[in-house]
């Protein structure tokens, strides 16, 4: 198999994979009533030092800054984050979990301890920290624009 066959195939493997798991994750974060999108949204905030103004939300999640108000909209009605005008400069919006959003990022990330688990359940534990690393090393590389 000579590299270009096997970039195809990693391509192809990657993909499939991160469909898989896609879909699992869509389904375990609906059962606790969120959308990926609001799941990875209160992951991000949750590793987040401090809040983060909208527009940084938008720009970790690589999106464009419209496409995070209605994921943050729900969050809010469902008590999940709270806005708050940054004090630092008043035209800003801070986007901040509450107490139930930092649960619910606690069940997300058991949820999808859970689902990755499955996922990578034929490696051993040292196949796994391997692809870790790998994995780490290669998204570390990484300097994609937002949508």
């Amino acid at each position: 198999m000579d590299a270009g066959d096997e970039e195809e195939r990693l391509g192809r493997l990657f993909l499939r994979l991160a469909k898989t798991a896609h879909k699992l994750q869509a389904h375990t974060v609906g059962d606790l009533g969120l959308t990926p999108a609001q799941a990875r949204a209160l992951s991000m905030l949750g590793r987040c030092q401090a809040p983060p103004r909208m527009a940084e939300l938008a720009e970790r999640l690589h999106v464009v800054p419209r496409a995070v108000t209605p994921v943050v909209d729900a969050l809010e009605e469902a008590g999940l984050v709270r806005r708050r005008i940054d004090p630092g400069n008043r035209r800003s919006t801070l986007v901040e979990l509450t107490a139930d959003g930092t649960e619910m990022c606690r069940r997300v990330a058991e949820h999808r301890g859970r689902v990755a688990g499955e996922l990578f359940a034929p490696l051993t534990d040292a196949q796994r920290r391997t692809l870790l690393e790998l994995l780490d090393k290669v998204d570390q590389a990484q300097t994609v624009p937002s949508r």
